[in-house]
Parts: structure tokens; sequence; C-alpha cells
């Protein structure tokens, strides 16, 4: 078997009392650190309260992380739930898609809550989230934790049993790829109001299909319902809103003081 492109390897981890501080928590926090900066930044460029999204965000991401918990557990690991303290050890196990689902029920309370038009604010979280996203996948890269099918591709990962994709790695190329088209998109004026439909509909397709090479032949492996994984039928629904939002929804209307 030919050798891999990208040699194994692991980042040491810090520990702090009873904290274990590892390079997938260190880059995750730093992804929602870049993604709120760069959606409160864009809020303001177009003339929208950059509050609304600063407010959020702390909603937003605490939901994410009980969801993507929940999800890991009850549709990827179930095994797990053999210990129902696993439930509340909300640190240990997260799902990116099962986070994006308590980010989206967030936002539908949240934003009806305050009574803020959603739509306002759509294009400066897709502005952010893209780049968030890809930035934790490093994360996901640097923990290995998503090993893909054995493979001679040459981005593989000379995992300890041979090279192997590492879905990480390429869900942060796509992340930052679809961010730079979003953000290009922004600057000419393209598609204004349907930002996130341009992410929800570029990382659905992509996400269903590179879900087709995670592992199978690995002790850890995520479950199938019918033959595909959660994120899968979740990419699924991200395209039907993408879809509707392409259809249904009008650019959005800046404010007098936008670019000002």
């Amino acid at each position: 078997m030919p050798l891999a492109v990208i040699p194994w390897f692991e980042f040491p981890t810090l520990s702090l009392g009873p904290f274990t501080i590892q390079s997938f928590g260190v880059l995750s926090a730093a992804g929602i650190l870049l993604g709120v900066t760069i959606a409160s930044r864009a809020a303001r460029a177009l003339g929208r309260d950059p509050q609304v999204v600063l407010d959020f965000s702390v909603v937003g991401v605490l939901s994410g992380v009980v969801a993507g918990h929940l999800v890991h557990l009850f549709f990827y690991h179930p095994e797990e739930l053999d210990s129902p303290w696993r439930i509340f050890q909300i640190w240990e196990g997260l799902s990116s898609m099962g986070g994006l689902l308590g980010a989206v029920v967030a936002a539908a309370v949240w934003f009806r809550w305050k009574k803020v038009r959603f739509h306002d604010h759509a294009d400066p979280l897709a502005l952010g989230i893209a780049f968030a996203w890809g930035v934790a996948r490093l994360g996901c890269f640097t923990v290995h934790d998503h090993p893909g099918t054995k493979t001679d591709f040459f981005l593989a990962v000379r995992f300890p049993d041979g090279p192997r994709h590492d879905l990480g790695l390429y869900e942060a190329i796509v992340l930052f790829a679809i961010g730079a088209l979003v953000w290009a998109l922004h600057r000419r004026g393209i598609l204004r109001g349907r930002l996130l439909a341009v992410v929800a509909s570029t990382y659905g397709v992509a996400r269903f299909l590179l879900d087709f090479l995670r592992a199978k032949d690995v002790v850890y492996a995520d479950a199938r319902h019918f033959g595909l994984t959660f994120a899968q039928y979740f990419s699924i629904a991200l395209l039907a809103y993408a879809a509707w939002a392409f259809a249904r929804l009008r650019p959005a209307r800046l404010p007098a003081s936008a670019g000002r």
C-alpha cells in the first residue's frame, strides 16, 4: 500500500486539575470566536444591529452543545446509553449536525421571542458559520475522530492501521471553500438575503456524499439507519430548506445606513 502524504500525528493534551484541554476544544472555541466576529461585523456593514448576532450566539452555542450531545448518543452511539449518566456528560461526545439542529431550533424560538426578523440577520450568520465550522473541523482533524475508509488518495492520513480518508480534513476544506464563496457573493451583492441557503445547499450536498466515506470497519463506527447516517438525513433537510429559500425568499432590503 502506498505511503500516505499526511503522516499520523497527535497533539499533546494539557491537564489543568479536573480539566483536560485538547486541540479539538481549542480550535472549536477559536472557530466560534471567529464566526461570531465575522457575523457581527457583517451585520454592522449591512446596517443591522450586531448585538442581535452577539446575543443569539450565546443561546445558539449552548443549545448546539446540548443537542449535539443528545444526537451523538441517540443516533450515533446508542450503546453508550447503557449508562444513563452519559446524558448529563455533555462534554463527552458531540455531533456537529446535532449541534446545527440545536442552533436551528434555538433560532426559531429566540428570534420569535425577541420579535426580531430572522431573515434580516440570516446573511451575517451565513458569512460567519462556514468559517467557524471549518476551523472546528480542523480540530476534528487534529484528533482524527472521523476516520474514513482505507484509501491511497493523496490526502489520506496514515492511521495506525494504514492510510485512510480523514473526513475532518475534507470537511474543513469544503467549509473554507463555502465560506469564500458566500463572502464573494456578499461582496458583489449577489443572492442577498439567501446566502444561508447557499451554505445549506452546498454543505448539504458535500456532507451527504462525504459520509459515504465514513469507516465502518473501526471499533467506534457511527451507527447507520437504513444505510445512512443521521448527518445524511439532516443534509436532505438542509437541501429542502435551501430549495424553499431560493424559491420563496426575496432579497433582504438594506437600511439606508448600510455600507456607510
